[in-house]
């Protein structure tokens, strides 16, 4: 299939590098950090955004202009799912006031549209245009307010279908959700007493039957940053599983170097972090035996590492 440059490529800052030019993959491989990786790099596909986040102010709905606070208006983005851009235009068309984000996500059935703003309030000018959404747009929330339901969304997980809460976390694409889950399951292999750390809605959870503990979503209710799981905690579990937000899991990470887990299995989605987590499990006698990264962020220059971790 013949990948399209995106017309907006180099006006918005949606994307850093030009996902249909010849040198992408140089380009993007160029953003790892010096890690000796154990597997070639996995590369999602341009198009297959199930999530994006946008930005309104003064009028203008769309991406930031690279370095600056203004808008680039955008109705169309060639990396989202059709699903996203059949209402976008409807979307951008919104009587927008003040300023904020818009996260946009694909659900298994429908659309849902989530505004985060520090203005608290829309007006019923909003509220009405709003109502006249396509019927694909399934939820609409402004903060904690819900504007317009007609379903609750949802998610899959393989076989497993949960509800998703406004603004949490997902993985940005189907297709890299699914290989990482496919890579977990593998390494859980045939363990029985797994953790799932930092689970949110259960990507992995319910594939390996784990314990999940997260501040949100299907596990037990932990701020694992405040109160990371003691390496006494760990002990009772053959194999831990660990996807932590951007800010990586340094206090987590501590305790897991004391543990006598024997498998621990990191996903992370900023290698800054997980680099800085890693050395501190190695100071702790664990060895890292497999590190793959997988271009989860099509055009940005963010990657996910997938590692394993033994002791």
């Amino acid at each position: 299939m013949e990948i399209k440059k995106c017309p907006f490529f180099g006006i918005c800052g949606g994307c850093k590098f030009d996902f249909a030019a010849s040198e992408y993959k140089a380009q993007k491989l160029a953003c790892l950090p010096q890690i000796k990786f154990t597997g070639d790099a996995i590369w999602g596909t341009p198009g297959a955004r199930r999530r994006g986040d946008f930005a309104f102010t003064d009028g203008h709905f769309g991406f930031f202009k690279p370095g600056t606070k203004d808008i680039v208006d955008i109705n169309n983005c060639p990396n989202m799912v059709a699903e996203i851009n059949e209402v976008l235009k409807n979307i951008a068309k919104l009587p927008w006031r003040g300023a904020g984000s818009v996260l946009i996500t694909k659900c298994e059935n429908g659309v849902d549209v989530c505004v985060n703003s520090d203005v608290p309030y829309f007006g019923t000018e909003f509220r009405a245009a709003v109502e006249k959404l396509p019927p694909q747009v399934i939820r609409f929330v402004w903060n904690d307010t819900v504007v317009r339901k007609y379903f609750e969304p949802e998610i899959k997980f393989n076989d497993k279908i949960v509800r998703y809460p406004s603004n949490a976390f997902l993985q940005p694409t189907i297709e890299t959700e699914q290989i990482l889950r496919d890579m977990v399951v593998e390494y859980v292999g045939d363990s029985k007493h797994v953790a799932d750390l930092f689970c949110g809605l259960g990507n992995f959870t319910f594939a390996t039957n784990a314990t999940g503990f997260d501040i949100v979503g299907n596990g037990i209710k932990r701020d694992l940053f405040k109160k990371p799981l003691t390496a006494q905690n760990l002990n009772q579990y053959e194999v831990v599983i660990m996807d932590p937000p951007r800010a990586g899991a340094e206090k987590q990470s501590k305790e897991l170097s004391k543990s006598n887990v024997k498998r621990i299995i990191y996903v992370s989605c900023n290698p800054n972090t997980f680099v800085r987590d890693a050395k501190m499990l190695e100071n702790g006698g664990y060895k890292m035996t497999v590190s793959i990264p997988v271009d989860q962020f099509v055009g940005a220059n963010h990657w996910e590492i997938f590692s394993v971790f033994e002791k």
